[in-house]
């Protein structure tokens, strides 16, 4: 991993538009001047579960993925995040101030990091900006539980197409992709097993519904995967 410090275009920076549009310029500039910009390389763990979490998060570029360590070893994927998408808004509050789940690389990943009691200073002194905060926490909350409500009404193939499609249409907008997990963390996603998901990603290559070849999938028959996630 490697920190840098780069300077802030606040007229162009796409994460003001996101959750600090109703900053002050000095505001801004103040983030700007106090953010640490870090580079981690696919694999690599940015927090882990009881650690102390004393910043605000957001993806620059790259994919991370929010995982829980169950008792038994296992994982259970939370969610896969996208730039401008990683706020881990659901912990930075916590009482304790500590991370409730672990964060860690897809991709080779860029990562800005805010002190969060600036954040906790702009809420108090800046209504609006508060209530902007607050709507992106609700957002962010109702985008995990949408997900698990989701996934529990599929049947193993609904999962399957449903995660190919999120991938396809919310992720890299084409349907021609490498996979940027392996088979489990598809499985510890969608709350299946391994050996499940395998047989299924082969029935839909031997359906003609995909592709696939090593990592890359291609979506071949797109409305059919898109039925598949709806009833399945």
């Amino acid at each position: 991993m490697s920190e840098t410090k780069q300077q802030c275009n606040c007229k162009e920076c796409i994460i003001r538009n996101l959750i600090f549009a109703h900053l002050k310029t000095t505001e801004f500039e103040n983030i700007c001047q106090q953010k640490a910009e870090k580079y981690y390389k696919k694999g690599q763990i940015v927090f882990e579960k009881g650690q102390p979490l004393d910043h605000l998060i957001y993806l620059k570029s790259g994919l991370v993925k929010y995982y829980h360590q169950n008792h038994d070893g296992k994982n259970s994927i939370i969610t896969i995040s996208v730039p401008y998408d990683a706020f881990p808004l659901l912990t930075i509050f916590h009482n304790n101030q500590v991370a409730t789940y672990n964060m860690s690389v897809l991709e080779d990943s860029t990562l800005c990091f805010i002190p969060i009691e600036l954040i906790r200073k702009l809420i108090f002194n800046n209504g609006e900006f508060a209530f902007d905060f607050i709507i992106k926490l609700i957002e962010t909350s109702n985008k995990t539980i949408e997900h698990f409500v989701t996934l529990n009404n599929k049947n193993l193939r609904g999962r399957v197409a449903y995660f190919l499609l999120k991938l396809s249409d919310y992720v890299y907008f084409r349907d021609v992709f490498e996979l940027p997990v392996s088979r489990k963390e598809i499985a510890e996603h969608i709350g299946m097993t391994t050996e499940n998901v395998i047989r299924t990603l082969s029935e839909f290559r031997k359906e003609k519904i995909i592709k696939i070849n090593g990592k890359e999938i291609e979506i071949i028959e797109k409305e059919r995967l898109i039925k598949i996630s709806q009833y399945g």
